[in-house]
Parts: structure tokens; C-alpha cells; sequence
């Protein structure tokens, strides 16, 4: 009985706060997991919009994302983690209980938009939220806890999305935003209910710029760094699929296996990567070993280009694997890296800056790494391979440069 408790133990994020984050993180991707699986879908068959305006609307809420991260993240700040983080909430529910109304292509990208600019500010509540609340020494394995069931909750939610699909009528394509909706808001209620943080400073008192975050040169290397490394997500769940069917003889069906493959492991093994995470020296080392990762799994998909049978299909697991080690490691680094390096009052301000340039890397990696990888018939996986090893040799030098380099502080507590 107690090995059993043992193993429960291991499972179960530590009792009150933790605990209740990660379950609002789950609560939060079935609701996401499920309109996701089938958003394409309901776009173009409840909606009635071409591919075309469905891809405009898209790229439209990609850049509202990019563009509204850092001034999201200052909000969070001044006013509060955990209201911005209800209040993105309850406007994001609101988004999706209008989708169903979005009668035409206006109407649609006013309701995507919205939606978009709601997660991005509840995203931003949620980081300062948990980084103001969770002590240091705890911060980064609840944060792990909280990753791994975001991931059950997404895997749960697709099973949902599934079945609402598999039903081939429009109820069943009102099931998708009618589950994202209700989960959405019994998030923003679960929120609601969770203790309170260190309130904001007094409004009379002297704050830091937020200019100031944009000026922060060493930390923008950082940010730039981190966008790279997070291009490995694009490659391996979009770029490396693309390959395998049109470059490899591996099966179809197996793409749905490494997908199965990816999910469990970042379920199973997250809490376990983010070990050394809660330290500047730790969390250097697991950037380091995210990036020699990604690069030895680049040239190992162009390997699979030459093989045949299972041997294909082997070759394609390890480079699932290696990238899903990337994700873990880079996760684990980032949570401690964004929270602790950014002065307490201007978490927000700071990973909204780093998301937004990570949103600009994102916007022209994938084009350049598809054209790499398919185009050149495998050679241009060692360029990727090596873009992602020259990430890995900058990550000391860098971390270095911000840790040295004054934060931007208010001059009160300067003085």
C-alpha cells in the first residue's frame, strides 16, 4: 500500500495551491484541446468561410498574439496576475459562446481576435499570477506539475473534439465552441477562487518604464535565443510529418503513433526534466541540453530519408524522442529563466516582450526550415541541425550577459 501511495505521489502535484494549479491547467485544455481538434472544421462548415479567409483569420490572431503580448504583460503588472488572469478568462469564454454568431468573414475576425487578445492577456496573468505566488524553491516543479496536465487536459480534450466530429452534423460542430466556452468560464471561476498574491505597488509610487524592457539588450538575446530554440515544436510537429510522408516509406499510420509518442512522454516526464531547473546554473544546463537535442535530431530525420521498413520507423522515433527532450528541457529552463531573471514588478512586461519575439521568429523559421528540409532532398536538415547547435553554444555566453547586466529597476528601490 505504501509503494502504491509512492507511485500516487509521484502523479499528484503537492497538496493546495500546486495541486490546484494543475488542475485548472487541465481544466483549462479540455476546454481548448476539444475546439482545437476541429476548429478548421467548424470554421468552414458552421461558418461557411473559404480556406482562404479561414487562413487570413488565422494569421490575423497570430499577429493580435504577437503584437499584444508585451503590452498584455505590462497590464498584467500594474494590475494584478490574477484579476488579468480572470478577466482574460471571462473574455475569451465570451469569444467562444460567439463564434456560433460570427456570420460572415467581419464578424469572424472581430470574434478570432478577440479571442486571441483574451488568451494573451489571461496567458500573461497566469505566468505573473504563479510567479508572485508559488515560492522560489517550488516555483519551477509546480510549474512543471502544471505543464504535464496541460497536457492530459489537451489530450482529453482532442478525444472530446473527436467524438464531436465523428458525429458529421452541425450540433456536433456546436459541441466544439459550446465545451471550449463552458470550460473556459468554469476557469475563469476556478481562478477566481484562488488565494490572492502580493498585492500590485501603491499607484502613487514610482515604477519602472516599460520602455525600459524593450532597451534591455542581453535580455532580448535571450528572448531571441529561446524563439530559435522553440522552432524545434514547428519542425518536428509540422516540418518532420511533411518529410516522412513525402521523403520516407514509413506508413501513414505511424505519424499517429510518434504524436502518441510525444504526448506520453511529455506527460510522464516533465516533472522529472525540470529536476535542476530551480537554479541559474541548472536551468543553464538543461537550455544547453534542449539545444544539442535539436541538433542531433535534425541530421537523424535526414538519415531516415535513406533507410527502409521499420528501420524508418525506428530512426523517426529517436528524432520524436530527442525533440520531445528539447521541449521538456527548454520548458523547464524557460519557467525559471523568464521568472527569475525580469525584476518581480515587470514579469509581465518582460515575457510579454520574449513571447513577442519569439512570436517574430516563429513567423519566418517555419517557411525557411520547410524549404530546408524538403526542398534540398535532406542536406538542409544539417543547416537546421546546425542553426539549433549554434543556439546551444551562444546559451552560456548569453545567460551570462543578462546576469550581469542591471535590470531595469524603480528608483526607489534603487535607493
Amino acid at each position: 500500500m505504501n509503494a502504491l501511495w509512492g507511485r500516487i505521489g509521484k502523479i499528484l502535484p503537492p497538496p493546495g495551491l500546486p495541486r490546484a494549479l494543475a488542475f485548472q491547467s487541465a481544466l483549462y485544455a479540455v476546454g481548448n484541446g476539444t475546439f482545437l481538434t476541429g476548429s478548421v472544421v467548424f470554421f468552414s462548415l458552421y461558418v461557411g468561410l473559404e480556406p482562404v479567409q479561414i487562413g487570413i483569420g488565422l494569421s490575423v490572431a497570430g499577429f493580435v498574439g504577437l503584437a499584444g503580448s508585451f503590452p498584455f504583460g505590462h497590464l498584467a503588472d500594474r494590475i494584478g496576475g490574477r484579476r488579468a488572469w480572470v478577466a482574460g478568462a471571462i473574455a475569451e469564454a465570451a469569444a467562444f459562446a460567439a463564434y456560433p454568431l460570427a456570420d460572415g468573414f467581419a464578424l469572424f475576425l472581430l470574434v478570432i481576435s478577440t479571442q486571441t487578445a483574451a488568451e494573451t492577456l489571461a496567458n500573461a496573468g497566469r505566468v505573473v499570477y504563479t510567479a508572485a505566488v508559488v515560492p522560489k524553491e517550488n516555483r519551477v516543479r509546480v510549474m512543471a506539475f502544471a505543464r504535464a496536465y496541460l497536457n492530459v487536459g489537451f489530450t482529453v480534450g482532442s478525444g472530446i473534439g473527436a467524438l464531436a466530429l465523428a458525429l458529421d452534423s452541425r450540433p456536433g460542430l456546436l459541441i466544439l465552441v459550446l465545451t471550449a466556452a463552458a470550460g473556459t468560464a468554469l476557469n475563469a471561476v476556478f481562478v477566481a477562487r484562488m488565494p490572492p498574491a502580493v498585492a500590485p505597488p501603491p499607484a502613487d509610487g514610482e515604477r519602472p518604464s516599460p520602455w525600459g524592457v524593450l532597451r534591455d539588450r542581453p535580455f532580448t538575446g535571450l528572448a531571441v535565443l529561446f524563439g530559435v530554440l522553440w522552432l524545434h515544436s514547428t519542425v518536428w510537429a509540422e516540418i518532420l510529418p511533411l518529410w516522412a510522408i513525402t521523403m520516407t516509406d514509413a506508413p501513414k499510420p505511424v505519424l499517429g503513433a510518434l504524436f502518441a509518442l510525444n504526448t506520453a512522454m511529455a506527460v510522464l516526464l516533465q516533472v522529472r526534466a525540470a529536476r535542476g531547473a530551480d537554479t541559474l546554473t541548472g536551468s543553464t544546463r538543461l537550455l544547453r541540453w534542449s539545444a544539442v537535442a535539436a541538433a542531433v535530431a535534425c541530421p537523424i530525420v535526414a538519415l531516415s530519408g535513406w533507410t527502409g521498413g521499420w528501420v524508418t520507423v525506428a530512426v523517426l522515433a529517436v528524432a520524436v524522442v530527442l525533440f520531445t527532450g528539447t521541449e521538456l528541457w527548454l520548458s523547464s529552463a524557460q519557467w525559471y529563466l523568464n521568472t527569475e531573471l525580469p525584476p518581480a514588478g515587470q514579469r509581465g512586461a518582460y515575457v510579454g516582450m520574449s513571447r513577442s519575439v519569439g512570436g517574430l521568429a516563429k513567423m519566418v523559421g517555419p517557411a525557411g526550415f520547410t524549404i530546408l528540409a524538403i526542398e534540398t532532398g535532406g542536406w538542409g536538415w544539417w543547416v537546421i541541425g546546425g542553426v539549433f547547435a549554434l543556439c546551444g553554444a551562444l546559451c552560456l555566453p548569453v545567460v551570462r550577459w543578462v546576469e550581469r547586466t542591471p535590470r531595469n529597476v524603480p528608483a526607489a528601490a534603487t535607493a
